[in-house]
């Protein structure tokens, strides 16, 4: 049932833009495995090989950690309304962090200047495969709206108390390992 194929396509272009979440996985050569949801409004697809996400500040940064450690990344979309699929975009992913210059041109580039609250980083994969599968087993499911939490959140604490935050609370991963958030 399932496909591989070397990079995107125009179907699974138009599958991706169809959907509401996403879910990022990562992990280094030893510890947890991370498995992150993600609102497809932060995704971009950059090019037949290559695409990216808005990362907002959180309650961990395990996926900054794990790129450093090890750049392993998949992504996973999957239909909760319509014909059943999943797809599955595998390769390396680096980060692209708050204030740098390439943090900078990629929220220009790909979000047209748009960052939101808590930004803090730019996550760009570069596919090595895409695989897609039957999503048989994937339940359906209603889209009802975007949470309004995590912007509350990121500007009740305003830019100074999100640096003090993501130093404090991101600068380390579950497995202790460093995700470039802690100067």
């Amino acid at each position: 049932m399932g496909k591989r194929f070397t990079s995107l396509n125009d179907d699974h272009r138009a599958f991706i833009a169809k959907q509401s979440i996403f879910f990022a996985a990562t992990a280094a050569p030893t510890g947890r495995i991370n498995v992150s949801p993600r609102g497809a409004d932060a995704f971009r697809i950059v090019g037949d090989g290559e695409v990216a996400f808005l990362d907002r500040t959180g309650s961990g940064s395990e996926t900054s950690a794990h790129l450093m450690a090890d750049g392993r990344m998949t992504i996973m979309f999957c239909a909760f309304e319509g014909a059943p699929n999943i797809l599955r975009l595998y390769g390396r992913g680096m980060s692209l962090r708050r204030p740098s210059r390439e943090y900078a041109e990629a929220v220009a580039t790909l979000f047209g200047g748009d960052e939101p609250a808590g930004a803090r980083q730019v996550v760009k994969l570069a596919v090595e495969l895409v695989q897609t599968s039957c999503g048989y087993g994937v339940p359906l499911f209603d889209f009802a709206g975007e949470r309004p939490s995590l912007d509350n959140w990121a500007t009740a604490k305003g830019e100074a108390g999100l640096a003090e935050y993501r130093r404090e609370k991101n600068a380390a991963s579950l497995d202790g390992l460093p995700t470039g958030f802690g100067a």
